[in-house]
């Protein structure tokens, strides 16, 4: 049977996307947009960034991670101060809280827009 041809090969998973890496651009514009988006939304799109995007570029993946670490950490101290407004002073605490985020997210989507790595301050580091 020298004239047969040979059985084509097995298709791939269809599933399956090639991961294709961003722009330097790109991954600057995603890395500013989530750490904005923490002001609005805490850790929501920090979280879809990270998933999302954590293969599509070094940068994109270092700043996401950096951010969900932030907006978890904020998270978890906006319960605590949930907490003590049962003795009055967690009004305080929930202020301050919010003025940290804002500032702090500011200051990291800048970074992030200049394409220079940021690391939150008082942030636990739950992924990585």
């Amino acid at each position: 049977m020298s004239g047969a041809t040979p059985p084509p090969p097995p298709p791939g998973n269809p599933y399956e996307q090639p991961s294709q890496q961003l722009s330097p651009a790109d991954e600057k514009l995603w890395a500013t947009l989530i750490h904005i988006g923490g002001i609005f939304f805490s850790f929501v799109p920090a979280l879809i960034g990270y998933l999302v995007l954590k293969d599509k570029g070094p940068f994109v993946r270092e700043h996401t991670a950096t951010a969900l670490n932030f907006q978890i950490t904020m998270a978890i101290a906006y319960v605590v101060s949930y907490v003590l407004w049962l003795i009055l002073i967690g009004w305080l605490i929930t202020i301050a809280i919010g003025i940290v985020v804002i500032v702090f997210s500011i200051i990291a989507a800048v970074k992030a827009n200049q394409g220079q790595p940021y690391t939150y301050p008082l942030s636990i580091k739950f992924v990585s």
